[in-house]
This record gives structure tokens, sequence and C-alpha cells, in this order.
């Protein structure tokens, strides 16, 4: 097979994701790196090879976020037409925007924005924002993931879809998704808790699908093209506010201790009072 080019994740330090301490691709710009117990012969995604594929998205399979990347060439020995396998490789440079090599905000994945950073008063268009939400977030879950599977995992199926909503979904819930939640969790009552952690992690998972902003198309809800449908949650997490709804009221949380700032039924929401 012909010498290609590929893309290779690492750890944010340049070291390779398998071990931690094998190869360092980034102290490598310009050398040949070579696999330390070649053996073609075990195939791709085997510790006989070293991984890089065509899509970069396609790397997650085996690595995550934070992480660095690089431009690399080499012969592959084994693979197929989109990830492959190499004895060595040479690694011609780090690829520095990560935003438009993966083609989603993987800054932002990386530090999302808390919502709780700061306790704001809600404004009539924040009340407009949340009637918009009432209307949509019931779809979010279903519509963020399975329009993220399929942006990202085209080229070789389900498991590269998989693997970056895996990683972006784990940092954002690991940076402030656990945390938001847990605040208006324990700012409300017992006998409302268990149906509003649920509406809060639709908020999130809306978040998150706000950061792949190249989806022009997002699946099981309607909306004029290249709009992202639950935009309004996210306007309102940019603010500083995060909706709750407990099956008959919704309520806006600001501020560290997530106290709430308004609250108003879902009826009258939608009558407009």
């Amino acid at each position: 097979m012909k010498k290609v080019i590929a893309y290779k994740l690492a750890q944010v330090d340049g070291w390779d994701f398998y071990t931690g301490r094998t190869i360092n691709y980034r102290e490598n710009i310009g050398k040949i790196v070579r696999c330390p117990n070649p053996n073609p012969t075990l195939g791709i995604c085997s510790n006989g090879v070293i991984h890089a594929s065509k899509n970069p998205n396609d790397c997650f399979i085996g690595a995550s976020i934070p992480c660095s990347a690089y431009k690399v060439e080499g012969k592959p020995v084994c693979g197929d037409k989109t990830k492959w396998g190499f004895i060595e490789l040479k690694v011609l440079e780090e690829v520095i925007n990560l935003d438009q090599l993966f083609g989603w905000k993987y800054n932002e994945a990386i530090k999302p924005i808390n919502p709780l950073r700061r306790k704001v008063k809600p404004t009539q268009k924040d009340i407009k924002l949340l009637k918009v939400w009432d209307s949509v977030w019931d779809g979010v879950w279903a519509s963020v993931r399975d329009s993220v599977w399929a942006s990202v995992g085209d080229s070789v199926g389900d498991s590269v879809g998989n693997s970056v909503w895996a990683s972006v979904g784990d940092s954002v819930w690991d940076s402030v998704g656990d945390s938001v939640g847990n605040s208006v969790w324990d700012s409300m009552w017992d006998s409302v808790r268990a149906s509003v952690r649920n509406s809060v992690g639709d908020s999130v998972r809306a978040y998150i699908g706000s950061l792949f902003p190249n989806i022009k198309s997002w699946k099981y809800i309607h909306h004029k093209k290249g709009q992202y449908p639950f935009q309004s949650v996210i306007d309102l997490w940019e603010r500083g506010l995060t909706p709750s709804f407990d099956g008959k009221t919704w309520r806006l949380h600001s501020g560290r201790k997530a106290e709430i700032v308004f609250q108003i039924t879902e009826k009258e929401l939608k009558e407009g009072k």
C-alpha cells in the first residue's frame, strides 16, 4: 500500500493514549516514530501497530478529550479505507486549531460554560425563551444524540459517533453537568426532585448539541435548515439561567446555589401570563 496522510491523537502532553509513555508525538515532529512491538499480523486495533485515521474524528475510538492532534505520514500495513495500522510514522506537524480539525467546538467542550457562574434577574426576553424551550425540550435527548452520531459517524458507523459523543459528553458532564444538576437538585424539595433532574439533564444535552455547529439538520424535530432548534435554552444557559420542570411548574435557577429566580406553571406560560 502506498503512503498516506493521516491524523493521530495523543494526550495533551504529546504522549500516546495507549500507554502514556511509549511514544511522544510532540517531541518527534519532523521525525520517524516506530511501533515498540511491531506485529502487523495482529491487525488493526492491536498493540502490534500504531493507529492513525484519515478522518480525525475516527481517532476517538481509543482516544478522548482533552487531547493533542498530529498530522502524520506513513505506509499502512493493515486496516481499511479510513483507519490504518503502521509500523512507523513520520510526524509532520501538530494541528493547533482543533475546532477546525474536528468540525465541532473542541475548546468549549473542554472548558464548557457554567450557567450558574453568576446570578442574574430574568427579563421578559428570558421568559419568551423559556416558552420556546417548553415547546421543544421533550425531544431533545434523541434528537441531539442521533444527530451527533450521524454527523461524525458516517465514515465508519456508529462506533465513531458513540466515541465522539462519549468524549464530548463526558467532558461537559464532568465539568458542569453534574454540578449544575446537583445545585438545582439541592435547591428543590424532595417531592419534585426526581422530575426536575430529568429536565435539567435535557438542558445539558441541548448544550452539548450546540457544540456541533456544522450539523444543519437535526433529527425528529421540525426546524429551519441551519437553525439549532434548541437555541432557546442555550441563550438562557449563556445568560446565567438554568430551567427546571417538575411536570407542572417551570422554574429558572441562577447563581452558585441555583436559587429559584422565577417560576410559572406550564399552563400560564403557554397562555402568556
